[in-house]
């Protein structure tokens, strides 16, 4: 790894201001449009997820969806105690929450992100001149690592429901994890795409096809991508693994616990009471 794919700290300041009115359509994207629209979209509204969502992801918390499922308790990268020591990926790390929680069990985590001002949120709540975790811009599907880099990878809803090619992503995974190497990630469940992304009872209505692959796009006045997100079915998912050199070993799906009374964007206690809102892949290097 070069030093010059590691984040360098700035001056904290206000970040870009946001995006304008756009048009939501559902639309093909590839995959160079898809990267550039993740990069801009959480360049501009990284400060504002982070003021909302911050306090319950915490600064070195490991939660992997909406629903608050804690790695702390469901251990699926293995038992904690044996993370010491280990090289671990974080894909889609954000501000670095997840990769800052493995730091504190021992582990040697890098935190790749797409969004420069992502990263310069972790090295703000990092606040140390030498940060738990390694940070480093770069694509999930162009990984800047040798072969056989890491013992996990993971990724708590980055990187994977926002590229074209996830195939690509599993197979640029598998490449940097050694033998054995344990991949786990969590997407929104493909069963919500069916429906509306609202929390209240409009959104437990089925109102599209779960088989339209068709991806969301939300657009500017000239038709460019700002935001765009790729839906995969439930066998889709399957086979993206298979296909990308790994071993499924599990599929979990988090119920919504009595404690959680928040919303966040189309998940909530009465949706999430009735179907499910995350899926994560508990999958494995052979």
């Amino acid at each position: 790894m070069n030093q010059e794919d590691y984040a360098t700290e700035e001056a904290y300041e206000a970040g870009p201001a946001a995006e304008d009115d756009s048009e939501a359509t559902r639309r093909d994207a590839g995959e160079a449009e898809s990267s550039r629209a993740s990069r801009g979209w959480w360049d501009r509204n990284a400060d504002e997820y982070q003021s909302e969502h911050g306090a319950f992801l915490g600064d070195d918390r490991f939660v992997w969806g909406p629903e608050g499922l804690d790695e702390a308790e469901a251990a699926l990268l293995g038992p904690t105690a044996s993370l010491k020591g280990k090289d671990v990926l974080e894909i889609g790390a954000g501000a670095a929450q997840c990769s800052r929680w493995l730091a504190a069990q021992g582990a040697r985590p890098v935190a790749l992100d797409l969004s420069h001002r992502q990263l310069q949120h972790a090295l703000r709540i990092g606040g140390s001149d030498v940060p738990a975790a390694r940070l480093v811009e770069a694509d999930a599907g162009r990984l800047p690592f040798r072969d056989g880099s890491f013992d996990l990878a993971c990724s708590a809803y980055g990187a994977v429901p926002f590229v074209a090619d996830p195939v690509n992503v599993m197979r640029e995974v598998r490449r940097v994890l050694r033998p054995g190497g344990r991949w786990v990630f969590s997407v929104t469940h493909p069963v919500r795409w069916a429906f509306p992304d609202e929390p209240g009872p409009e959104g437990l209505s089925v109102s599209a096809s779960y088989f339209d692959r068709t991806p969301y796009v939300e657009q500017d006045e000239d038709g460019s991508a700002v935001y765009v997100e790729h839906h995969r079915t439930l066998g889709d998912r399957v086979r993206d693994v298979v296909a990308g050199g790994f071993r499924l070993l599990d599929l979990v799906e988090p119920e919504w616990p009595a404690w959680n009374s928040q919303e966040w964007g189309g998940w909530s206690p009465l949706r999430g009471n009735l179907i499910p809102g995350t899926a994560i892949f508990v999958c494995e290097r052979d």
